[in-house]
């Protein structure tokens, strides 16, 4: 067994009257390809703050094995340390290698001691010295020029950057920077929250070959389902403070853990159903005496009982659009589009024709004119060259980064700017639906004023989803939201019968959702740009760039997800149908059931009257015959009742 670099034993910390890491245990070492997941709010950044000791815990004990290096990569580059902006690119990069001299200077001060020691004296000095020494060597200080040279370039810098003050970059490249930084510190344990969060895919394709060759060990928090893949072989998740480990990639542990949630959740209905039962039983018979020892038991049997509670966040939310208006056979028509800014032209003579219901992903690398395309589309941008044509009956919406549309005072809450702007038939779901978008429990009272970026960008996309369009052009959809949200936004795109053109630079996104892909190159030096479009989603256009040598189209390896994903895609499609299909069917059932039910229980209570008459109790026969009536009538009633608890159950499973 590998020795551990970090090592938590027992780690707990609560905030407030709120446990939420209890008696963790988390063992990493260098040979660690590790990712942690848990939903929002689960505890992973405060236990990737305490493994890296820049957070203490209520109780438990870190340990960390004597002279190794950890680094941390935090989610917003504040907690990491500001860069010097007057510092070039290059020197700050170079920055990561302060502590390597630190070790020179504590060697040249030990060369100095040999130099005056005795023989005696000699030896535990020189062994420190070599200790040091071995360690500057393994650093790669040495070799710093190429290895800072192939980090930058690698996440997207160029050569004409080196030099470019730290301070001109956006907030996005600085943290680029910081992420360059912690690759360069080549540390023994690297703890990285979020580090594709400012990445393009080409910088993810890069990060991910640059992990898999990386000596040391790594813990990955990341909602990038493909990154995941690539990069780990055991995932540790948090869930209700515990932490539990699963060997094997993300979708494994995916796979493992939905069937244990399907069990936890089959148990709860079941538990459910019990106290429904129990519940409805010491109601019944509460005040009658010689029902007393049973109903004092069922009381006694609810309150010991260990009640199986699932977090609001794991429980199934689905969100479905309003209905696409209809519209004519082609959504949009492009012809000769092109697009300049100054002497650089980023496209030119693009012409395309998208029919209705497609789902259009435009790639390429960064600088290439994605988002450019996309807000020439949706008639942001009117400086072009060429036509953009909507087909008949076209209603667009567009969804960006930076678009960010503020109709209320900014005082007013989440929930109630969602109702102002929603159609009638939404509101009763918007506290799902906007749960799905990562506002739960009270997120939902907070005032727009004090949200931040990320948050403002989720609620901006989720009204604009909300609203009854059949063109979406959306810029990087995906960013701010969890894995758990990207999939409730990818089953809704899926089931969209609009048409929707985006940018993503989530792989796995790209590739369950795409059916055509849109190729841009841009001319090297500002030439003349290229374009082309394939007949097949992103896996496809992958598989066939791949074929054709292109580096920019990621590893061939992404052909075979492509394929998975496409099935996958079609899976989802076809399982949806009949899930609909099935719902509809229980629906008519259970109403035909309840109907059945209301005429039972009418003749009950009818042939229970009768018994009271002195005419029926006065005449044996008479009274034989409600009898045997009525003990026909309650066990059909009871065949009913529990028929409709099976057809009930079935809808609740598959309704969602």
């Amino acid at each position: 067994m590998p020795s551990s670099v970090v090592q938590l034993s027992k780690i707990s910390i609560a905030f407030a009257d709120r446990d939420v890491l209890k008696d963790v245990n988390l063992f990493l070492s260098a040979e660690s390809r590790s990712a942690l997941a848990g939903v929002n709010g689960s505890g992973k950044t405060t236990l990737m703050k305490i493994t890296a000791g820049l957070a203490a815990a209520d109780s438990g004990e870190l340990t960390l094995r004597k002279g190794a290096r950890v680094s941390y990569l935090p989610q917003e580059g504040a907690a990491y340390g500001n860069l010097m902006e007057n510092r070039t690119l290059w020197d700050e990069a170079e920055t990561a290698y302060d502590p390597i001299r630190v070790l020179l200077a504590e060697m040249e001060a030990l060369g100095a001691l040999l130099e005056r020691a005795g023989e005696a004296a000699a030896a535990p000095v020189l062994a420190e010295y070599q200790r040091l020494q071995e360690g500057v060597e393994n650093s790669g200080y040495y070799n710093r020029d190429g290895t800072i040279s192939q980090v930058l370039k690698g996440l997207g810098f160029s050569e004409g950057d080196f030099s470019r003050r730290a301070g001109e970059f956006s907030g996005g490249w600085q943290m680029r920077i910081k992420l360059a930084k912690v690759l360069l510190e080549s540390p023994d344990l690297m703890l990285l929250d979020e580090p594709t969060n400012y990445l393009d895919i080409e910088a993810r394709t890069w990060l991910e070959t640059w992990l898999k060759n990386f000596p040391g060990g790594y813990l990955l928090v990341s909602h990038d389902r493909y990154f995941l893949d690539t990069c780990v072989n055991e995932v540790y998740e948090l869930f209700q403070g515990r932490i539990k480990r699963y060997a094997g990639n993300y979708s494994a542990y995916e796979n493992l853990r939905r069937q244990e949630l399907e069990t936890l959740l089959k148990r709860r209905e079941e538990q459910q159903a019990e106290i429904a039962k129990s519940e409805d039983l010491i109601r019944r018979f509460r005040f009658k005496a010689s029902k007393a020892a049973m109903v004092q038991e069922r009381i006694r049997r609810l309150e010991k009982m260990e009640r199986i509670e699932i977090p609001e966040t794991l429980k199934k939310i689905s969100v479905s659009f309003p209905p696409a208006p209809h519209s004519g056979r082609t959504a949009l028509n492009l012809r000769n589009l092109g697009k300049t800014y100054g002497p650089r032209r980023v496209f030119s003579g693009l012409d395309l024709n998208l029919d209705t219901g497609e789902k259009l992903v435009v790639a390429g690398r960064n600088g290439a004119g994605k988002s450019t395309l996309l807000r020439i589309i949706a008639g942001e941008d009117r400086d072009h060259e060429g036509e953009v044509k909507y087909g008949t009956g076209i209603i667009p919406a567009y969804f960006s980064q930076d678009f960010n549309p503020q109709e209320g005072s900014g005082e007013e809450g989440v929930l109630a700017f969602m109702e102002a702007g929603a159609p009638a038939a939404v509101v009763p779901k918007l506290r799902d639906m906007l749960g799905a978008f990562l506002f739960r429990g009270d997120d939902v009272y907070k005032r727009l004023s004090v949200l931040s970026g990320g948050e403002k960008n989720r609620l901006a996309l989720l009204r604009l989803l909300l609203q009854p369009v059949n063109l979406l052009v959306l810029d990087e959809p995906t960013n701010h939201l969890d894995l758990h949200s990207k999939d409730i936004l990818l089953d809704a795109l899926l089931q969209f019968t609009g048409t929707v053109i985006f940018v993503s630079h989530d792989r796995a996104f790209m590739e369950a959702l795409s059916t055509k892909t849109l190729e841009l190159k841009s001319g090297d030096g500002g030439g003349v740009s290229e374009h082309k479009l394939y007949y097949g989603g992103y896996g496809y256009y992958l598989e066939k760039t791949a074929e054709a040598g292109n580096p920019a189209a990621g590893p061939a390896g992404g052909a075979s997800l492509g394929r998975s994903s496409q099935t996958d895609a079609e899976a989802r499609r076809r399982a949806g149908k009949q899930r609909a299909a099935l719902v509809r069917r229980l629906e008519r059932e259970e109403e035909a059931c309840l109907a059945d039910m209301e005429t039972l229980e009418a003749e009950k209570a009818r042939l229970e009257e009768a018994l009271t008459r002195s005419e029926v109790y006065a005449d044996g026969e008479k009274t034989r015959t409600v009898k045997a009536a009525l003990g026909r009538v309650n066990a059909e009633l009871e065949e009913k009742t529990a028929l409709w608890e099976r057809i009930a159950g079935e809808l609740r499973q598959n309704a969602g």
